[in-house]
């Protein structure tokens, strides 16, 4: 008589065990990928978040240095067109000037002349009827009145050449004062300019330098980025399967509900195919004892 396998359930028990064994191993590997995703994902978002933050600063920097090189290269040109403009003045008064002084030098030798000649006139005029001699006491009258009218002449001329000589030295003081304001304003102009001019060159450096650690920082960013894209690909699954097509997106918490249920009840359908097991050693043991008793009764 066949008495068959010990347990014939054995083969399906055998076949549920390597399931929920594949079951666990799929869960523990998708829980470590899980990890790894989740601190890499966080790790690389914190990045790209400084990254941004990072470039978002220097370009507020690059930008406010960009304003002030802009507003000191404006005042710059406004105060080169300013010294332009003083230096045309300044070259116009010393044209002026040369000018006055050249003609206050002839006319003041013409009046001096002029008067020179006054003056000998009078003398000669004035010895000659301070003689002695009355043959000229007929016309001493007449000589009084122009040697009156002559030191008249005399007398304006000399005023003249004084008013003349106060208007020309009035003129040069004026010339002196403002060439030395110009001056003064000049060389403050200048320091302005080149004061401006070094800040403004260095802001362009500095510019340059942060605009280059800007590019930098950009490429680490887009760096990051790229390995974000790629931790996307592999760390989004889809369906129930890693990579399956044709399936919805599957979420890792669906995941893990999905493989919890299917283990208990791969679990629960090996405990049943046990205690039927058992169940039918209990039949096979009971129909083994009730032979014998039989087989030793007929004996």
């Amino acid at each position: 008589m066949h008495v068959g396998s010990a347990d014939p359930f054995g083969k399906v028990k055998g076949l549920i065990a390597n399931m929920i064994e594949t079951l666990e191993a799929e869960a523990e590997a998708d829980a470590t990928h899980k990890a790894f995703c989740d601190k890499e994902l966080a790790e690389s978002n914190e990045k790209k978040t400084d990254k941004n933050a990072e470039i978002a600063k220097l370009s507020t920097k690059i930008d406010a240095m960009s304003a002030r090189s802009a507003q000191l290269k404006g005042e710059v040109a406004a105060l080169e067109k300013a010294l332009a403009e003083l230096a045309a003045s300044q070259a116009e008064m010393n044209k002026m000037r040369q000018e006055e002084k050249a003609a206050f030098a002839v006319n003041k030798a013409d009046m001096e002349q002029g008067l020179e000649g006054i003056k000998i006139a009078l003398r000669v005029l004035t010895e000659y009827y301070g003689k002695a001699d009355k043959a000229h006491a007929a016309a001493d009258g007449a000589a009084h009145g122009i040697i009156g009218l002559i030191q008249v002449v005399e007398s304006d001329f000399s005023q003249a050449l004084a008013e003349f000589t106060s208007v020309e030295d009035t003129a040069a003081a004026t010339y002196d004062k403002e060439t030395k304001e110009n001056e003064i304003e000049k060389t403050t102009k200048d320091q302005d300019v080149k004061y401006k001019n070094a800040e403004a060159t260095n802001l362009d450096k500095s510019i340059a330098e942060a605009s280059s650690d800007r590019e930098g920082v950009q490429t680490e960013l887009a760096a990051v980025q790229e390995y974000l894209d790629s931790l996307a690909a592999q760390c989004i699954t889809t369906g129930g399967n890693m990579g399956t097509e044709g399936h919805n997106a599957e979420t890792y918490e669906q995941r893990v509900a999905r493989r919890t249920s299917e283990i208990a009840g791969l679990n629960q359908a090996l405990t049943i195919l046990e205690g039927e097991a058992v169940l039918l050693q209990s039949k096979r043991v009971g129909r083994r004892m009730s032979l014998r008793g039989q087989l030793h009764a007929s004996a």
